[in-house]
């Protein structure tokens, strides 16, 4: 039987939009590593609403799952990057009422083997925070048009980049909500018509629920993690990073367009307003076991407030960590600086860091993942079989 990989995008995130596919190069690099070891493997992108509530968006992972599992009992993979990493997690906990689902649709959970969370915010972020607040809405709704176009462009139009930069800038202030709406459109209309329709509807979803962005503050995250249980049975493990402290600065010297110099500076104000921190609701529970690990991982322990520009490091940790290194939020994913080929070859980073994130790294992460999903198949099969041997 086939093996079963589902990816799920988070808030920045998506399927497919204005017909550039988001996760591309992570699909392309499992289906490759499950080739070489002679497996059969599909790969699907469950396309949930951007920032619908968890819950909403796990009850549709859950339906994508059982509508194309099949009948067999072939093993199922979850990969959440962001907010989907916590579809993931909800949708597994032993303890979850999700209404509207059957037990049919959930009967293809025991075929589970993990749960790989990529740059997740476990513990809630900062920015989710500043997202909540009405300027925050709008400013989201206006990055998320410049990702949509960024990625799919390669640059956005400089002068509404710059006039979105200007308006980040002021988050401490009075943000004029119709600049950010005028910014937005001018955006969208760099598109081709059938792009710009397609990434409208997009962006309606956006408006019309931001469950998922008051779901994610600290506050909020507080609950989930008292609620949400592992399911033991399920292989959870991690990829987290943090873009370095003052990454910009080094890099401005090497900039090479102004927009890239713009896309620095949005990537800073948001980096910047990540990095707040409120010890009621901190965006971790580190251990000395984790903080050991991650020493040992990075042979350096960074603080607190290190982050990828939207979620805290310690905040992505959850489970076995298989990668944790210097990366930006859409780094992980494939969107780096790389190749200016077509397809599966092209690589797009619309949000300087200067983090450093290569091919070499992404393919380290992939190696890393991978790993990690056929030690759960081998440890769900060793079960099995001492199961078996324990009955005869």
């Amino acid at each position: 039987m086939p093996t079963h990989v589902y990816l799920i995008p988070g808030m920045f995130g998506f399927a497919q939009v204005a017909s550039y596919t988001y996760f591309e190069h992570i699909a392309r690099a499992l289906e490759r590593r499950f080739a070489q070891r002679g497996r059969s493997c599909r790969v699907f992108v469950c396309d949930v609403h951007p920032t619908a509530s968890i819950r909403r968006r796990a009850v549709k992972l859950a339906r994508t799952i059982h509508d194309t599992s099949g009948q067999g009992t072939g093993p199922i993979h979850i990969v959440g990057h962001s907010t989907g990493g916590l579809d993931a997690r909800l949708l597994a906990s032993p303890s979850v009422h999700l209404p509207g689902l059957t037990q049919a649709e959930l009967a293809f959970m025991p075929r589970v083997r993990s749960i790989t969370t990529m740059n997740t915010p476990h513990y809630g972020t900062p920015l989710a925070a500043f997202f909540a607040t009405k300027s925050g809405q709008a400013m989201l709704y206006a990055v998320m048009a410049l990702t949509v176009t960024g990625l799919k462009l390669g640059a956005p139009p400089l002068a509404a980049a710059s006039a979105l930069m200007a308006a980040l800038g002021r988050v401490s202030g009075a943000i004029e909500l119709s600049v950010i709406e005028r910014t937005s459109e001018s955006i969208i209309k760099v598109l081709d018509d059938t792009s710009s329709r397609d990434l409208r509807a997009f962006l309606r979803l956006i408006r019309d629920d931001q469950g998922a962005v008051i779901q994610l503050t600290p506050e909020s995250m507080d609950l989930f993690q008292a609620a949400v249980e592992n399911c033991s049975s399920i292989r959870y493990q991690c990829v987290a990073s943090y873009a370095p402290r003052g990454g910009v600065k080094q890099l401005l010297g090497s900039l090479t367009s102004p927009w890239s110099a713009v896309s620095a500076a949005i990537f800073t104000t948001m980096y910047n307003i990540t990095a707040t921190e409120d010890p009621r609701y901190p965006c971790h529970a580190r251990t000395k076991h984790q903080d050991e690990s991650v020493r040992t991982l990075l042979a350096e322990l960074p603080v607190d407030t290190e982050n990828d520009g939207v979620v805290p490091l310690y905040s992505q940790i959850w489970g076995d960590i298989v990668w944790i290194g210097r990366a930006d939020h859409l780094d992980v994913v494939g969107h780096f600086p790389g190749r200016k080929g077509s397809g599966s070859d092209r690589h797009v980073d619309w949000l300087r860091s200067g983090a450093g994130f290569d091919e070499t790294r992404f393919q380290t992460v992939m190696d890393r993942v991978f790993a990690g999903m056929i030690l759960a198949e081998e440890a769900e099969d060793h079960a099995a079989n001492a199961a078996a041997g324990a009955g005869g």
